[in-house]
């Protein structure tokens, strides 16, 4: 478990200047392995623990990658938040790792945007895995 998220705090590391879906692609690449190794145990609260750890280091990353001001609230406006929140929050001094959590950012880049990027949720190929 400890080398497993040593190796996803690796690709998901926020000073590593690569593309989000060269990201994505490798920490897939990570969990279909892990899962397939260990998904014979039942862990189904520390899977689902693991995949929203992951997705909430994704947020952090996608928050680094926009960087300025003027880049954050252009690309919330996108995301349909109305125009004096995205400027707010576009504006706010908290760091990466709290904003990925806030409710915000929580909405506006959910589950279904993540996946969109090309995620593949480790929960969903734990319960293929035992469901099978």
């Amino acid at each position: 478990y400890k080398r497993f998220t040593n190796k996803i705090r690796k690709l998901t590391n926020r000073n590593k200047g690569i593309s989000m879906e060269y990201r994505v692609y490798m920490i897939n690449q990570l969990t279909i392995g892990w899962i397939n190794y260990f998904g014979i145990a039942k862990a189904n609260a520390k899977i689902q623990k693991i995949d929203s750890w992951i997705r909430r280091r994704l947020r952090s990353c996608i928050w680094k990658q926009w960087k300025k001001v003027k880049t954050r609230g252009r690309n919330l406006i996108k995301l349909g938040l109305p125009t004096y929140k995205a400027w707010e929050y576009a504006n706010t001094r908290k760091g990466y790792w709290r904003i990925s959590k806030s409710p915000i950012l929580d909405t506006i880049l959910n589950n279904k945007y993540i996946e969109n990027l090309g995620y593949r949720s480790i929960s969903k190929r734990y319960q293929l895995i035992h469901n099978s």
